[in-house]
């Protein structure tokens, strides 16, 4: 459009987007979900991944925030239309936990297969499908419906005490695809480090991002329409500067406060329980920090995650202290879990364990930790071992470290399914 001034018609300067700050941290942060996953994937194909193709890991060689070291990991990234099918095949497996998960490109549990799920028959063959997909399945197969034309797949089989057995039956889960689907295209979005957050340049691939996934959440079309009205607004040099701005004073603040909860979760001694995990409904910024922070979470009837980056008195933890952690007889981890229990400690930047010259990541059942006189177990958390703890009860911190733990109850019950139980609040000792 032009106006005219005498006979010279003059370019009328697009009029900035009527969108706030705050609105604009909501955007991102509702943004930043999908990227994070779209960065996951870029780099998955990259490692070698091939659409409906299996990749078994190693016991401990995943690279990414937060991994479980309890279990072997097995990863795929499966791709069904109108006229095929992917079939996901399981070994039986007894007296050992196991699930094969399905999530979609926003970080959402679509479905577990498992003893949980499946109570009748866990194993087998089970074919992923288009929703409303019209394909012949053979009479042994059990359908799984995916309202998604692309997934992520990521297998758990827990280690326990048997390592080698554990990789055997890891090996046994293949995936295949039936006839020739039509592959998606991976979505080119920034690929950027975990500590150094992108800023307008997010909403320059905001159209990729949410055109090439769909967020099966309702509620979230306003949030998604923002986002795509501030990627034409900031084309315009003035508005990209004020955006990124914005960004980078409001959104990674927002995004900073809402940390330490996990989003809307709770804090109690020093631990942190997300509200929602795995799927996520409206709350994003949950969804968002979890895919942050631990990406590929599973959804709370599997798994329940708490999380500590301070002590009892809200000092954050240090390799350069020595903490202890006390449960009481009647409050033992194993009493909130099905499966099996475990804490481990990663660094508060890339979220990856910390070295450390015994190689020892976690204190869980197979670290055979002792129990006092009275029942009591308590776990120590220092550079160096005290002379009198059992190795087993000790968890080495690096010194010069900052540092959070995260609990994992697998098969939570009770307490810990309910909401109603904390771990104890570490104490410092020295």
């Amino acid at each position: 459009m032009t106006r005219v001034s005498g006979d010279l018609p003059m370019p009328v300067k697009p009029q900035p987007a009527s969108v706030s700050d705050q609105e604009i941290s909501d955007a991102y942060n509702y943004l930043l979900g999908r990227l994070l996953v779209t960065r996951q994937q870029q780099l998955d194909f990259k490692d070698g991944f091939k659409w409906n193709g299996i990749l078994h890991r190693k016991p401990g060689a995943v690279d990414w925030p937060n991994p479980n070291l309890d279990v072997a990991y097995s990863e795929a990234w499966v791709a069904v239309d109108e006229n095929s099918y992917t079939i996901v095949s399981v070994p039986k497996i007894e007296g050992r936990y196991y699930t094969v998960q399905v999530l979609n490109g926003w970080g959402e549990t679509l479905a577990n297969i498992n003893e949980r799920v499946f109570p009748r028959r866990p194993y087998g063959d089970f074919a992923v499908c288009l929703q409303g997909a019209t394909v012949s399945l053979p009479a042994d197969v059990q359908r799984i419906d995916l309202p998604v034309r692309s997934a992520r797949v990521l297998a758990r089989v827990a280690l326990g005490d048997d390592w080698d057995q554990a990789v055997a039956l890891q090996h046994q889960i293949t995936v295949r695809a039936t006839g020739t689907p039509t592959l998606p295209e991976i979505p080119t979005t920034p690929i950027f480090d975990l500590e150094n957050l992108p800023g307008v340049e997010a909403f320059d691939a905001a159209d990729i991002a949410l055109d090439s996934e769909r967020d099966l959440n309702p509620g979230m079309e306003p949030l998604q329409e923002k986002a795509r009205a501030i990627a034409r607004a900031v084309k315009d040099p003035e508005q990209r500067a004020r955006v990124d701005k914005a960004i980078r004073t409001v959104a990674f603040a927002d995004f900073a406060k809402a940390g330490p909860p996990i989003g809307h979760g709770t804090i109690r001694n020093g631990w942190a329980r997300p509200a929602v995990v795995g799927a996520y409904n409206i709350d994003y910024l949950a969804r968002t920090l979890i895919n942050y922070g631990g990406i590929w979470a599973n959804i709370a009837p599997e798994v329940m995650y708490y999380r500590a980056s301070t002590d009892g008195t809200g000092a954050p933890l240090s390799g350069d202290n020595a903490y202890t952690m006390t449960f009481s007889k009647d409050q033992l981890p194993a009493h909130y879990a099905n499966y099996f229990w475990s804490v481990i400690a990663v660094d508060t930047r890339h979220f990856r364990v910390l070295p450390n010259p015994k190689e020892k990541y976690l204190i869980n059942e197979q670290s055979k930790p002792e129990y006092g006189p009275d029942g009591s177990l308590t776990f120590h958390f220092a550079a160096e071992k005290p002379a009198d703890v059992p190795e087993g009860n000790w968890l080495p911190m690096p010194k010069g470290s900052v540092y959070r733990l995260t609990f994992r109850f697998y098969g939570p019950i009770d307490g810990v399914s309910n909401g109603t139980y904390w771990p104890p609040a570490l104490r410092r000792v020295n």
